[in-house]
């Protein structure tokens, strides 16, 4: 299906929708496709990490069909993730994901004892010996997110916007569609761009992704997959019991890839893992009493572009 784009001497802007295919920017999609949200989007760019669950994709694939969607799906990509992390574990490049570090002390080592002095300054005012194993969980920064999300669909709307290889412009004209809902308030970003604003238009109705679900619920559509990659160290516990107890190819998947990047990633000293317990995926806790006090790490994903 063709991209309908706005005429060159238009100053309708170029309305792209952000499709991660979870719950949130499906319903976008389809309220569009109803005429609930308007005007209707030109097209609907997917970012393909590679590294999706087979769920993700079949559902995809339905969008793509032509006949769920009245407007064309792009699906771009910047690499295969997963691959991109084997290989940072033989020690090339790679763009690091939220993973998380276990430090550990252990007992009998000397560790020092701070103080105030006159000037409340910190100072060294003794030391102790630790009775116990010291045991400190970190979490690396996130690269994936920009450069498998943001990067790709950046470069396709300035394509289709006739940018590539121009000037940008210092007025926007393209309006891009972020599937976040109510609940998720707090991933709104503003564009970074001056020739793109961001549109909310699920924020627009104060829908929640409960909402969302009622409405796919009451036009008959079944329910989305969760829209992430097979090993994101955001998943909660209840994420992570799915993966396992239902997609057993995706979850050996998680853990041969957990496994390899323990050491050796490159510029890395200490060990990584995808479960924020860090310990082998294998051996966490996946109950819902370990989830209890966790908030929700997808909060912190940036410019909103996955998991809806």
């Amino acid at each position: 299906m063709p991209c309908l784009l706005p005429k060159n001497d238009s100053t309708e802007p170029l309305r792209v929708l952000s499709l991660g295919a979870g719950v949130q920017s499906t319903t976008l999609a389809l309220m569009a496709a109803h005429g609930e949200i308007g005007p209707l989007p030109h097209c609907a760019i997917f970012a393909d990490t590679a590294w999706e669950p087979r769920a993700v994709y079949d559902h995809l694939a339905w969008l793509m069909s032509g006949t769920a969607l009245p407007f064309p799906v792009h699906v771009v990509t910047a690499g295969n993730l997963r691959e991109d992390l084997l290989d940072g574990a033989r020690g090339l490049r790679w763009a690091s994901i939220p993973a998380f570090t276990r430090t550990v002390t252990p007992a009998g080592t000397p560790i020092a004892v701070y103080g105030e002095d006159e000037d409340g300054e910190d100072v060294q005012i003794g030391e102790r010996v630790l009775a116990t194993d010291l045991v400190d969980i970190g979490m690396i920064r996130r690269q994936c997110t920009s450069e498998y999300k943001i990067a790709p669909i950046r470069r396709k709307v300035r394509e289709l916007a006739g940018l590539a290889g121009r000037p940008s412009p210092d007025h926007p004209v393209v309006e891009q569609w972020i599937g976040i809902s109510l609940d998720e308030v707090i991933r709104m970003k503003p564009s970074r761009e001056a020739w793109q604003v961001n549109r909310w238009p699920l924020i627009e109705r104060r829908m929640t992704r409960w909402d969302c679900l009622r409405w796919l619920d009451r036009h008959g559509y079944p329910t989305p997959p969760k829209s992430s990659c097979i090993g994101c160290p955001f998943h909660s516990n209840a994420m992570w019991r799915a993966l396992r107890d239902h997609d057993r190819e995706g979850w050996r998947d998680a853990v041969a890839v957990d496994r390899a990047i323990r050491t050796g990633m490159r510029g890395m000293r200490a060990e990584l893992y995808l479960h924020r317990s860090a310990v082998p995926l294998e051996q966490a806790d996946l109950s819902n009493d370990a989830d209890r006090g966790q908030r929700d790490l997808f909060g912190n994903e940036c410019e909103g572009l996955c998991g809806v």
